[in-house]
């Protein structure tokens, strides 16, 4: 039993750390092409831009993670109906939120990008990738909700394949648009706006071959389901906000203290992170099927068992992660660095270095929030989300860059996710279900 547990987490949590590292990089891919295209300032654009691609990719997440995973549980309790409504009403949440950015998109995205803190140099980038993002925002969102209740229906081999072709694809078109055919920002985004279009061809064969045991049924949204998949899912949006929220703060003070080729220089520190960031997801994604699964069939050994393989895989990751970048932060710079620059260089390396020790204790925090989102306990997920994304962070950036400028901001997402891991050890301890499980593996 325990050696089948295993091989089912390691065959999850792979594949969907191998996919999430592709979805990653359709936004590492807009950021070598477009400092080599358009130099520091198509870096610092784009990087303005980012939140608004994070707010759309974390509503799919939303929709997906918490649709699939109250499917998951209803489908081990044999409520085939109830599970096909959850499904339906995901997908026409999704289209409607879609309709409404893509609205935003047409006629407010100028607008967007001076909120973000574009200026005369960098407003005409901005916008024009604000715009072309939100408008496909449909296809975005649409996309994250079929890969997680593809993922979830017993096919994570399918929905890598999908992210990975998306992601391959996007940095093919990223090139050809880019360069041969000089499209410029346009091109970037448009390269990434087709990615899930073509990973959503890849899942149309789940349901072309009938392996789907979900199915759209005509069905109103209903309030009460779309609070339930809203409240299991909240804790992934409020993840993706957060790096909105992160990345517009930073920026801010960022701009104040070094200007454009500072924010140049936290485009690519962030985008790496981006990364890192996209594997301890796919970790978390990785186990959230099989938690579900677990918990839905009142299996404590499934639950516990996966839990303790996923915080020692997080730690694991974390170290190989940190001296990776650490011993090649010159190189990983120099990539992105068009021109050469010196101050960009130094700023860029210094916060490789810095702010990558968080991921020791970020890597932990996600995946706790979905270990609590995966066993029904939604609140104490969203808890731990919003203390990493708005209570905590926000001031600890203002704070610390007031007192050691550069060095603080780098430090400030450090710092806080300390503090969340401090919380989350103590909301755990707290927490009946997940002490029990903890209980229980000391004692199998």
């Amino acid at each position: 039993m325990e050696k089948s547990i295993l091989n089912r987490f390691l065959k999850y949590v792979s594949l969907n750390i191998l996919g999430m590292v592709s979805i990653s990089c359709y936004i590492l891919a807009d950021t070598f092409f477009i400092s080599k295209s358009l130099g520091a300032r198509g870096l610092a654009a784009l990087n303005l831009s980012i939140p608004i691609y994070s707010i759309v990719y974390g509503v799919g997440l939303m929709l997906g993670i918490g649709g699939s995973t109250r499917y998951s549980i209803l489908k081990t309790k044999n409520e085939d109906l109830e599970a096909n409504r959850v499904y339906s009403i995901c997908v026409k949440t999704a289209l409607l939120i879609g309709i409404v950015f893509a609205v935003i998109g047409l006629f407010f995205s100028s607008s967007l990008a001076i909120v973000f803190g574009a200026d005369n140099n960098t407003l005409p980038m901005t916008e024009t990738y604000l715009k072309t993002i939100l408008c496909f925002s449909p296809f975005i969102i649409m996309n994250n909700v079929l890969i997680s209740f593809v993922r979830n229906d017993n096919n994570p081999k399918l929905t890598m394949v999908a992210m990975l072709t998306g992601s391959f694809s996007n940095i093919f078109l990223d090139y050809i648009f880019m360069f041969p055919l000089g499209m410029g920002m346009f091109g970037a985004a448009f390269a990434t706006c087709l990615a899930p279009i073509i990973s959503m061809g890849v899942l149309a064969i789940h349901f072309i071959r009938k392996d789907n045991n979900f199915k759209y049924i005509r069905y109103k949204i209903k309030l009460s389901y779309l609070r339930d998949i809203t409240s299991l899912g909240l804790s992934a949006l409020v993840n993706e906000i957060s790096s909105a929220v992160v990345l517009i703060t930073f920026n801010l003070v960022i701009l104040r203290l070094e200007g454009n080729l500072g924010l140049a220089s936290y485009g690519i520190v962030a985008n790496i992170a981006l990364v890192a960031i996209a594997i301890f997801t796919g970790l978390a994604q990785g186990i959230q099927p099989i938690i579900s699964e677990g918990h839905g069939l009142n299996n404590d050994l499934i639950v516990k068992k996966t839990l303790k393989y996923a915080l020692f895989t997080s730690i694991s990751l974390a170290i190989l992660i940190y001296f990776g970048v650490v011993y090649n932060a010159e190189s990983i710079i120099s990539i992105f660095n068009k021109d050469g620059n010196i101050e960009i260089a130094q700023i860029g390396k210094s916060g490789l270095i810095i702010y990558f020790i968080g991921f020791f204790f970020a890597g932990i925090n996600i995946v706790m929030t979905m270990f609590l989102t995966a066993t029904e306990q939604a609140k104490n997920a969203f808890t731990i989300s919003i203390l990493r994304g708005f209570i905590i962070i926000v001031p600890m950036v203002l704070l610390l860059s007031s007192i050691w400028k550069m060095t603080g901001v780098w430090l400030s997402f450090t710092f806080t996710e300390i503090i969340v891991t401090i919380t989350t050890i103590y909301i755990t301890v707290l927490n009946s279900k997940a002490i029990l499980y903890l209980k229980f593996e000391s004692n199998s």
